[in-house]
């Protein structure tokens, strides 16, 4: 008796425990009781956009450097001691005049003697030649005396471009700067007296990202600005490095831009705005539409209010939007928000739409 009282408690036990189960978790077997949902019928509260074709700029908008036209450092070509200096600082200065002068009374009495001696040996010459023709001295004695004229006339030419050295001119028209020297100084090679600039027009020099090395061409315009200044500034780009720098993947440029005014000053940090092209009927939508996945990115586009993962192509960027140049067309309506919530066929409601 005592085993069929027992044997029937155990199974009134497990008729309980079954019932307990049935109506505390109905979906564990995957069957839902009458009258209650599932969690997958539950829409997705979210807002979204619709697609529709609109004008988006492509832009590059990257940082460079203002650097003058041209640029030298003044040095002598000879040491020796100042006794002449006009250089006013921070002045223009016009091509070809006269900066710093050496000293040159030695040169200038070597070239005097050796002018003096070319004289005389010019007229030994000339009696030499009346002597060739009546036979009076060899041909070898009056090549002999042409030698010593062509050899002192070359002297000569040394001796002037010497003295030519002695004289440091401006190469260019442009801006002189701060002066190193003063009178009397004795100078080498090593000194820079100071530097000249041509500071109209200036150059730019920026790199841009390899991807845009096949669409940026020369003569194309870019804007830019500059530090201290709120005025906007226009170039033109006029050369291209051939080769892309295989350690940052960039490729430099250089820009040219007017500066009549001298309001750009070389050296300053530019911000450089160009313009590619702009394209009429691009697919832009924002930024937080797209879900990066493991070959690319997919955006969620509702069907009859069901969730649908869509791969897609990305094109230009902006700051909030973002070109989709494949995947999705025109009328589409995306999901931007709740999507880290949202699955492949989850079902919908929209609380906005823009």
């Amino acid at each position: 008796m005592k085993n069929n009282r027992g044997f029937i408690y155990l199974i009134l036990l497990i008729i309980v425990l079954l019932v307990a189960k049935y109506i505390f978790f109905p979906s564990v077997d995957g069957i839902a009781p009458t009258g209650s949902s599932s969690t997958k019928d539950i829409p997705n509260n979210v807002e979204g956009f619709i697609v529709h074709p609109s004008v988006i700029n492509n832009r590059i908008s990257v940082t460079g450097t203002v650097t003058a036209n041209e640029m030298v450092e003044l040095r002598p070509e000879i040491a020796g001691k100042i006794s002449y200096l006009s250089i006013s600082e921070g002045k223009p200065v016009q091509q070809g005049q006269l900066l710093v002068k050496l000293v040159d009374d030695d040169l200038r009495a070597q070239l005097k003697k050796v002018v003096a001696q070319a004289k005389l040996a010019n007229d030994k010459l000339l009696r030499q030649k009346e002597l060739l023709n009546i036979q009076g001295v060899s041909k070898e004695e009056y090549d002999a005396a042409d030698n010593e004229v062509q050899s002192l006339l070359a002297d000569a030419e040394i001796l002037k471009v010497q003295l030519a050295r002695t004289e440091i001119r401006a190469p260019f028209s442009g801006v002189i700067g701060l002066r190193n020297v003063s009178t009397g100084s004795t100078i080498n090679q090593e000194n820079v007296i100071a530097t000249i600039q041509q500071i109209n027009p200036v150059k730019i020099d920026f790199s841009i990202p390899e991807r845009y090395s096949q669409v940026l061409k020369v003569n194309t315009k870019i804007d830019f600005l500059i530090e201290g200044s709120s005025n906007k500034f226009t170039g033109i780009i006029y050369a291209i490095e051939p080769q892309i720098d295989t350690g940052t993947r960039t490729l430099k440029v250089r820009a040219r831009a007017e500066n009549s005014d001298n309001k750009i000053t070389p050296g300053a940090f530019a911000r450089i705005d160009i313009l590619l092209d702009q394209i009429n009927d691009a697919l832009v939508v924002p930024t937080e539409a797209i879900v990066p996945i493991l070959k690319g990115a997919q955006v969620f586009v509702s069907k009859g209010g069901i969730a649908n993962a869509v791969p897609v192509k990305i094109g230009v960027r902006e700051e909030k939007t973002v070109q989709i140049v494949e995947g999705i067309s025109a009328g589409d309506t995306l999901i931007t928000s709740g999507i880290m919530s949202i699955r492949q066929g989850s079902k919908l409601k929209f609380l906005l739409v823009k």
